[in-house]
Parts: structure tokens; sequence; C-alpha cells
């Protein structure tokens, strides 16, 4: 037999075989085995009893005392060393495949609390059919130059040299079993509450997911056959003004457009329709021309719901993204996470930048996000579109985002963008002033030195100052989406993954794709925040502790930077105030040139107010702030100054009404609020336990528990009636 190291990482430092080795030799109560060749096939025979001697059959394949191989095979039981229990179905279930065998093993890692590494396999001498497979609890092995300790030991990515395994093998019939488990691990395992968090099972569902949208993508729908119940889910608008009517009807009089042919239309209609019978919180939109042709488009699923219902604060929409080919714009709603990373609440596919189109895909947005505005909204300079959001979301912010004012300035400067000291100046003039007055000091200044009074494009710029000036918005949240790396990533969505003479069908999959993709990276930072304690730059300092212990990694350490400035960096006098419980601060970060921030602090209510206004844009506590708890020996941040959105917990009990009894009272009141609110509670229950057996089972149990106290209640409910009667 010969052996070869297997797909997973790290695949060695497991439990090898040499050439010389029967696999089937796992234990002292087993003899080596023989190898045997019938008639020039090579055949294995592995594990044969002590005392038993293999001999040719004529025409029946080797015999080991009148039973064949396989026979034999199938009779051994399998070696087990450790514990057997939950071990039942792994010891007991034959698959058919590699894969198989592999999910088996990953399900009973689940189960009790481990992440599963692919191991060595051996194949049927001279053929390349897998005769015997390993796989190993990933904290298998030791990796070079790491010392184990107490404080690593535990962590899910340090290698204990866990024995732990599983190794299965294949008969000629593709039939794999068990031979040999090894169920006792040297290490702790993950708790059950978190173990949806391990890798392979990530693997699984992420297996899984790829399958369904595999059957979307090329399974071959057809533009009839749909349930009338998910037609009616679904709208259309002829214009923006006209009433929505139902979709189907309006497939009848399609005619081909001058850019788009109607296969390509009818395809793009199909892979929503199908998305939408695959997840029963999926949205889709299209609106009808005045002819009757579907013009524009709009889809979200229902993880993009629940993404806006935690992150929806803050909203990116960028319509510059056009079409060669069709003329098509491409226009994503995009966010941040609680890891400041980029999520998407939906996509539109627009057939032109008209007042009527955007009116029509904001109220589609609104409407399919519950009608709840976002708080900001930021967006390329278009006045055709301002109108249409000023009329759409009429509480939110909007503003310009800087990187599209950026890119119009490479365009409409010329050799003028080049230079240091212009781009210096009018950065500092986006973000960099601390007030009006400054703000309106630097345009003039930048105005004279580079002689630009004339120029009509800046001059439209400071029209619009209110939508872009930082200092004129120092009381809108932002999520720090203007900030570096965040501002690359979001105005750079597109660009690299799809070319622009590319079909529409063809795009709508890429933001399919690249919307899982992130996804998968939120999934990683999840998992890295759950099983990789954070290591605090002081030790010893009560507040990074805390602020470890609630938020996210990348946000802890957006924290741990500004509480660093503040104690390291930043010079302070102590002012009077007639209130004993209130505190004045005049605050001076040292390098920051003579900015002078105030800070006041109530340490009764713990209220806290500076004059920078990072917690009003950002939701995180400034360094002048954090100066000042520290000076007043303050050892937690306050409560109210722990945004939920940025902390591990940001996805948690969000959609629970318990939780804010004003919440409560409105969905026990409001028949319609109820449906909602309940859909999308179970909604989230199912997302969460997608994949993982044990959390189904509880879900179910759940359901199961609360319909019976339904017919409880149902049935004593007509007692009392028929009694009342």
């Amino acid at each position: 037999m010969v052996n070869t190291d297997g797909e997973g990482a790290d695949a060695g430092g497991g439990d090898p075989m040499s050439v010389d080795e029967s696999v089937g030799v796992v234990g002292a109560d087993q003899c080596e085995g023989a190898r045997l060749q019938d008639s020039g096939a090579a055949v294995s025979v592995e594990g044969a009893r002590e005392g038993q001697t293999p001999v040719s059959h004529p025409g029946g394949g080797m015999r080991v005392r009148g039973a064949t191989v396989e026979e034999a095979e199938n009779e051994e039981a399998p070696t087990v060393q450790g514990s057997k229990e939950g071990a039942e179905e792994l010891l007991l279930k034959v698959v058919y495949s590699e894969e198989e065998a592999y999910k088996l093993y990953c399900d009973y890692g689940h189960r009790t609390g481990f992440s599963v590494r692919k191991g060595k396999q051996s194949y049927f001498t001279g053929t390349k059919r897998i005769r015997t497979k390993d796989y190993f609890c990933s904290k298998e092995g030791l990796k070079e130059a790491e010392k184990l300790t107490d404080e690593n030991f535990n962590d899910p990515h340090t290698r204990t040299n866990c024995r732990a395994m599983v190794r299965f093998r294949a008969n000629s019939q593709g039939e794999w079993r068990v031979i040999r488990l090894v169920s006792d691990h040297n290490h702790n395992l993950v708790r059950p509450e978190e173990r949806h968090l391990l890798r392979s099972a990530k693997s699984l569902i992420a297996g899984r997911s790829c399958s369904a949208a595999d059957a979307v993508l090329y399974g071959g729908y057809q533009l009839g056959g749909v349930p009338s119940q998910m037609a009616a889910s679904t709208s259309v608008a002829n214009n923006a003004e006209t009433p929505r009517q139902d979709l189907l009807p309006g497939f009848s009089g399609i005619t081909r457009t001058s850019a788009v042919g109607t296969g390509e239309l009818q395809s793009i209609v199909s892979h929503l329709k199908s998305r939408a019978n695959l997840d029963g919180m999926f949205y889709w939109d299209v609106q009808l021309d005045r002819a009757g042709r579907m013009s524009n488009f709009f889809w979200r699923d229902g993880r993009s719901r629940m993404d806006y219902d935690c992150f929806g604060d803050v909203v990116v929409f960028d319509s510059t993204y056009r079409l060669n080919k069709q003329n098509y714009i491409v226009a994503p709603f995009v966010g941040v996470n609680h890891h400041w990373q980029t999520t998407m609440y939906g996509c539109a596919l627009l057939a032109d930048d008209s007042m009527s189109s955007f009116m029509w895909l904001f109220k589609s947005f609104l409407e399919a996000m519950g009608n709840r505005q976002p708080r900001s909204i930021f967006t390329n300079q278009d006045q055709v579109m301002s109108n249409a959001i000023e009329e759409v979301f009429p509480n939110t912010c909007h503003r310009i985002a800087h990187w599209h004012i950026q890119k119009n300035a490479a365009s409409r400067l010329g050799a003028l963008n080049a230079s240091k000291a212009f781009n210096k100046m009018i950065t500092k003039c986006m973000q960099g002033c601390d007030s009006e007055a400054e703000f309106e000091g630097t345009w003039a200044a930048m105005l004279r030195e580079f002689k630009l009074q004339d120029n009509k494009w800046l001059s439209k710029l400071y029209k619009l100052k209110q939508k872009w000036c930082g200092a004129l918005n120092k009381c809108t949240f932002d999520g720090g989406v203007e900030n570096e790396p965040q501002c690359d990533s979001l105005s750079n969505i597109f660009t690299c993954i799809v070319d622009k003479s590319t079909s529409l069908s063809t795009i709508v999959a890429a933001v399919d794709k690249l919307t899982e993709d992130w996804r998968e990276k939120e999934f990683d930072e999840d998992v890295r925040c759950c099983q990789r304690p954070l290591s605090c730059i002081i030790k010893h300092s009560d507040i990074l502790n805390h602020a470890a212990k609630v938020y996210t990694h990348r946000i802890y350490k957006l924290f741990e930077t500004y509480f660093l400035d503040g104690c390291g960096a930043t010079k302070f006098k102590a002012l009077p105030c007639e209130d004993s419980d209130t505190y004045r601060f005049e605050m001076t970060m040292q390098g920051r040139g003579s900015r002078v921030c105030t800070v006041h602090l109530n340490m009764s209510t713990m209220q806290l107010t500076c004059s920078c206004s990072q917690f009003e844009t950002m939701g995180l506590l400034c360094p002048h702030t954090l100066k000042a708890l520290s000076i007043k020996n303050v050892g937690k941040i306050p409560e109210i100054y722990i945004l939920k959105r940025w902390t591990r917990d940001a996805k948690q009990w969000v959609f629970n009404p318990k939780q804010y009894e004003s919440s409560y009272q409105e969905c026990m009141d409001d028949e319609a609020g109820y449906c909602n609110h309940a859909m999308r509670y179970a909604y989230d229950l199912v997302m969460k336990s997608e994949g993982q057996e044990e959390l189904r089972r509880s879900l179910w149990e759940a359901l199961e528990g609360g319909e019976k106290e339904l017919e409880k209640y149902q049935n004593a409910t007509q007692y009392a009636q028929s009694y009342a009667t």
C-alpha cells in the first residue's frame, strides 16, 4: 500500500502508515495483514484474523477460511479507543465517498465540540482508488517553534498533539466504514453555544449554500412554473407615480429593448424568482417603463434585511458604475458591520438615472427594509438623485462621499490634482476642520494659493458644502465610512469583479458571489472574536480589558489607539464648574498643533461630552473623553457609550421586542407589526441554526412546545365559549 498526504493543510504529524504496515493493524489484538494478487489484479487483504490463511478462490476473488475478503472486512468490528458516547452513528453508518466520510466525521465533531483536519490516505495497489482515509482533530500534531503554555493550550489555533482521529476503509463495492476511532481529546472541547463557529462547521454550511446557489444559477429555471404565492409577493411599478401591480401579467407584453434582449431580462427574472423560492424573506422588485417593458430591478435577500436591522444606520449608495454594452447602471446599497467590514443591503440594475428611476428605487428599498430610514446615506454627486433622496428619505442626512469628490477632482482639476499641497488642503476642508470658521478660512486660503477663485466646479462644490464638510456634520453618525481603509473599499466595489462589457445576468450572479465572500469574511471574524482572546497592550488597564470583552477585535484596536492617544499624548487643564458633580477639562493633543477640545464629565450620571464630537459621528469615545475618565479613575466604559452595533453581541436579541417595552407593546397591539416582527425573529433563529443539527433540533422542540401551548389555549377558549352558550 502507498500512502499520500490528504488535502487538509498540515496533514502531517498524524498517525502515519509506512508502506509495509497494514491499515487494519490498529490494536494489540490484531495481526499483520497479507498482500495477495489474484489474476494480475492487485488486492490488499488487511486485518486478517490471527491464524487465518488467505487462499485464492477461482472466480470468487480472495477468501479467508471460506469467506471473501469483503465479507471478512464487514464482519470486523471497529476498534475504539476511548468513549463510544455519541459515536453510534459514526461507527455504524456506511457512506459511499470521501466527501461523505468527511462530512460524517465533521457532524460528529460538531456534536462533540471540535474541528476536523484531513489526514493521510492510502490506495488500492496500482490504482488511484482510495483504500483508507484518516481524519484528525484540528489540534493534532505540534506546530514548529510553538511553545505550549497554560494560556495558549486551549486556544483553537494552537496544536496540542491531540490523538483523536478516525480511520475509514473502503471496500471494492465503494462502501466506506469506520475501522478505527480514537475519541478522547487532550484539550477542552468547544461549548455548545459556540460550535457553529468551528471551521469545519463553516465548510459544511458553505458547501450546502454552494449547492443551493448552483441550483439557482445553473439549474435552467424557466419563466413560468413559479407558485402564484411567490408572484403575489413581488411588485412592479409602471413608473414612480402609478400604483403597483402583480408581476406576472406584466411579462406578457415584453418586447425586445434596444440594448437588452428579452432572453437576458427573463434570465434575471428567473434567477430572482428562484432565489425567492429558496429564501422565504427574499425581496425583489421590477419597474416597467411606459411601454410595459421591464426596465429597473432591485433585490435583496433575507440575510441583508437582518444585517440592515443591525447596521442600517449608515448606507452607502453608488450609481457611478455603468455597463458599456447595455448602458445599465449597477447600483449597490452597502454599509459597515460590527467588524467594520463592508456588508450588502441590496443591489439595483437601472436603465437610466432619471428622477422616476431613483424615486422608484428608493421607495422599493424603503419597503424592503420595513420603511426604516437610515440615519445617513452617502452617495455620489448627482442633483437628480439628491432630489429623490429628499423626497423619499426626509429624515435621513444626505452626504456626498469624499471618494467621489476626489475622483471628480482628478478629472476636473487636471495637473493640480497631483499637488500634495492642494490635496492636503482639500482633504482638510472635507474632514480636517474643527469648526465652520476654520473650514471657511481653509477654503478661502486654498482658492487664493492655487488661484482657483473662478473654477466653476469648485464653486458648485462649495454651494453643496453642507453635504460633504465634516465640520458642518459633527452631530451626524457616519460609522467611519469616510475613514481609511473603509473609504477605499466602498469606492471600488465592482471594479475588481466584473468587466463593463459583461451581461446583466452575470452581474447579478457576481453580486451574489461578492455578497457571499463578504459574509465569509464576517464569519471568520466572528470565529476570531469567539475563539481567540485579545491581548491588551496594557495588560492591567481596567478600561482596556473592559473594551476587549465587549467590542469586536477590529473595533477594540481602534478604541485602544484612541486610549493610547488620550492617555499618552494629551495634555489637560482642569477648569472650575458650578456643579460639584461635573468636571471640565481642556485637552490638547501633542503633535496636533494648538487645537483645544473641551470635555465635560458628570460623575453622578457618567455623561460625557467633547467638542470634537467623535462619539456622535463614530460611536466610540474619543481620546479626550478617555483621558478625562482616566483622570477620574473610571475603570469601565459607561454603558450609555457602548454602541451595540460595534460589540460582539451586535446581532444578539435584535428581534426580541421584550428588550424594549415600547416595541413589545407596539407588537402586541398592532396585528401587522406583530406578524412582521415575529416572522423576522423566527427567520433570524432559523438562519442561526442553519447546518447545525443540535440547534435545529432545539429550535424544532421549542416550536413544538409553542404549538402545544397554543392548542391548549385554543381548546380552553372553545370550551369556555361552548359553556357560555
